[in-house]
């Protein structure tokens, strides 16, 4: 029977209507439930699990929503012949492409494996483009994951966001505030992180006395990287600037240059070679984001970075197991020759 498979724990954070979608979905995964076979009536699991009936229907549509049941009228509802298992159609909106992005989509891509169908849009941190990629592709998907980065118009953005379908939602790299309800998402925590890998550098910071930190004057980039920066340097005493570029910098002996973007790591690089400072010992560079380049570049580039490819996988779990959960993302720092 298929309530043998069923399995509620009271004591668990995931929505009771959420343990029955996934008790049937693993019991089909598993082969204890087959094509063709009749479900227990809403009714009967109410009794059952002494549950209450919306609980039960909610269920129910989510099951028949992703096409995992289906209901025959006057009959009661079927385990799907045509489906066996998740049969999963993503749309994976990313802000833009990059070799960080990249890895998260390989690592998502791999991890779903074949029975997932991924529309794969990319909006250019621009609004009206993610605006419009959402009313192009509005039905038939099972999940909706989005990496939420714009230069402008965020408060629509986060009202548009969060009219989506909290069950299919699943958001990546920041948490977006504003978006409400039971949704998942693999985030960074940007303050906590820099204020973490900073901690972790700070006996090779001491041989500077300033901290500079490349901030765009119009970027996507979370405010809480500064917040982060002025906190450091304010508890451990450095001299913080907060550059828009390198134009007009200056380089001197006790700097460290801090890059968020890659194009302004090459600015600082260029600029320091226009100089006789050593690397790593008169300046130094603390770059964000790890990248196969920045093992070579100087003999090698101290780095912090999120595990972009643990975030797509993460994200892949997420949907496979189609519970919602809010799961901070791992950040490191990797030390090498520039500080």
């Amino acid at each position: 029977m298929i309530l043998d498979h069923i399995a509620i724990n009271d004591f668990l954070p995931t929505p009771k209507y959420v343990q029955i979608y996934n008790s049937i979905v693993s019991g089909i995964e598993n082969h204890d439930i087959v094509p063709g076979e009749k479900l227990p009536s809403i009714y009967e699991l109410c009794a059952h699990f002494d549950v209450a009936k919306g609980t039960v229907e909610k269920a129910y549509d989510l099951l028949k929503e992703n096409e995992i049941i289906q209901s025959v009228q006057g009959k009661g509802y079927y385990i799907n012949h045509t489906r066996l298992g998740r049969n999963l159609k993503i749309l994976l909106l990313f802000n833009k492409l990059s070799a960080h992005k990249k890895m998260i989509y390989d690592a998502f891509v791999e991890r779903l494996g074949t029975d997932a169908s991924i529309d794969f849009y990319i909006y250019n941190n621009d609004y009206k483009q993610f605006a419009d990629l959402l009313e192009r592709h509005n039905q038939g998907y099972t999940h909706y994951v989005v990496i939420a980065h714009f230069y402008d118009r965020d408060e629509q953005a986060v009202r548009l966001i969060d009219r989506l379908p909290k069950h299919k939602l699943v958001v990546l790299d920041k948490l977006v505030e504003g978006v409400t309800g039971n949704y998942s998402a693999v985030y960074q925590n940007f303050e906590k992180d820099l204020m973490s890998a900073l901690g972790e550098a700070l006996p090779l910071l001491r041989k500077y006395t300033t901290l500079n930190i490349l901030f765009p004057v119009n970027t996507y980039l979370p405010r809480a990287i500064l917040s982060g920066f002025y906190r450091f340097c304010y508890e451990h005493r450095f001299e913080g600037r907060v550059l828009p570029d390198m134009e007009k910098e200056e380089v001197k002996a006790g700097y460290a240059y801090i890059n968020l973007m890659e194009e302004d790591l090459y600015s600082v690089i260029k600029k320091i070679k226009e100089t006789d400072f050593q690397v790593g010992e008169e300046v130094g560079i603390l770059s964000y984001n790890e990248t196969l380049l920045k093992e070579l570049l100087l003999d090698g580039i101290t780095v912090m970075s999120t595990d972009f490819a643990g975030m797509g996988y993460t994200a892949a779990e997420l949907v496979l197991g189609n519970t919602p959960q809010h799961i901070e993302n791992p950040f490191r720092l990797i030390v090498r020759k520039s500080l």
